[in-house]
């Protein structure tokens, strides 16, 4: 079957030059959208709010492997910093620059390009689709996560799912992600009653009463770790009064933390207890505590198995090394999609991602489209089971 495959680096280059800062599509779906077009797959456009999502198959049979990644970038920073412009998609000395380039354009234009090779060889015996979102750096809300809702309510099937994002620590293939930690964030704000420091029993200091709050989080050890993860870790953000004057008792306190947790808990249990917490610090306070949590995901993991032995011996097989299993780093829309089904990540190196003159050397982007071809192929030679 002769298929118009698109060149990776070629690809990666394109979406580069469409400056596609969160909410900003700038083109890029477009872009991919007709790539995939013109390799038969059958695309879907989903905008929800001002964000635009593409969800692309090509085959109805079972099993359906998906790629899930994101055409939207972080903002480029002071322009003037980058040894080029940002946006301009220079290659220089075998290296590709410009914001994208590693996290994720590249993985993209990877994966189209190998999903062009493998199905113009006749390798994909059920289904493969793509999943891009235009929400992944920003609030994540009508993003991968609303474009999941819809597919669960139509019922899709989508047996398993490879994030593109760049997981490789220092080379390419050396990490891939098999589960995440969740994430919670807390707003604490302390409400007293103001007054001159001389004279402290016609007030309500807040602020002592945050420190005994923060301390008290601070002070317990949340876990010791959980398989495949690390400890929990609990991380004071800002602590802001916003007092100008040395001799005013404040009427407000405030302070966010983050937590970064491993599935010895859950969101929901980790606001309770910093809820508990409150009702303590509060006892004899003339004030009042106000306080907010929101959870943006929850830990998750695919347990070591027969997906996640199939990315490795790809990554083996095409880059000639074995990868960690890691549960490390920030959060991703696996978060979203492991609700659908196994999901794992494997992508570029990561270090250059939301920085100056970030990078992906060319033979990586090409090294790693030969990553996912054989991905995919052994993918439906031998189905994984879990």
């Amino acid at each position: 079957m002769t298929l118009a495959v698109p060149d990776a680096v070629e690809l990666a280059q394109a979406l580069i030059r469409r400056p596609s800062v969160t909410p900003a599509d700038a083109g890029a779906m477009d872009l991919v959208e007709e790539a995939l077009r013109a390799l038969g797959f059958a695309c879907r456009r989903m905008r929800f709010g001002e964000i635009e999502n593409l969800y692309a198959r090509r085959g109805t049979a079972r099993p359906n492997l998906c790629f899930a990644g994101h055409t939207d970038v972080v903002p480029a920073g002071d322009a003037a910093a980058w040894s080029a412009d940002p946006f301009a998609a220079r290659i220089d000395g075998g290296v590709l620059y410009g914001r994208g380039a590693a996290d994720m354009k590249g993985a993209i234009a990877a994966f189209v390009t190998a999903a062009g090779g493998a199905l113009g060889a006749g390798e994909v015996t059920g289904s493969l689709s793509l999943l891009i979102t235009g929400d992944e750096e920003g609030e994540a809300v009508c993003g991968t996560k609303a474009v999941v809702e819809r597919l669960r309510a139509e019922g899709e099937a989508i047996d398993h799912c490879l994030v593109g994002e760049p997981t490789s620590a220092a080379e390419l293939g050396d990490m891939i992600k098999i589960g995440r930690r969740g994430s919670l964030n807390a707003w604490l704000t302390v409400e007293g009653s103001p007054g001159h420091v001389a004279y402290p029993g016609r007030a309500a200091n807040p602020v002592p009463v945050l420190i005994r709050l923060l301390s008290a989080l601070q002070a317990r050890r949340l876990d010791e770790g959980y398989a495949q993860f690390q400890p929990s870790n609990l991380e004071i953000t800002t602590v802001d009064v916003g007092n100008p004057a040395a001799n005013v008792i404040p009427a407000r306190a405030a302070a966010r933390l983050n937590i970064r947790f491993n599935p010895n808990h859950t969101g929901a249990s980790l606001a309770e207890w910093i809820r508990a917490e409150t009702a303590k610090a509060a006892a004899d306070f003339a004030g009042r505590i106000d306080v907010r949590t929101h959870a943006s995901g929850e830990a998750f993991l695919t347990p070591p198995g027969a997906f996640t032995e199939l990315v490795a011996g790809a990554v083996a097989k095409a880059a000639g090394r074995r990868p960690e299993l890691s549960t490390t780093g920030g959060t991703s829309d696996a978060r979203f999609i492991r609700d659908l089904c196994p999901t794992v990540e494997l992508g570029l190196v990561g270090a250059s991602m939301h920085g100056i003159d970030e990078q992906a050397p060319l033979a990586d982007i090409r090294q790693l489209a030969l990553i996912y071809r054989e991905l995919i192929r052994r993918y439906f030679e031998s189905p994984p089971t879990h």
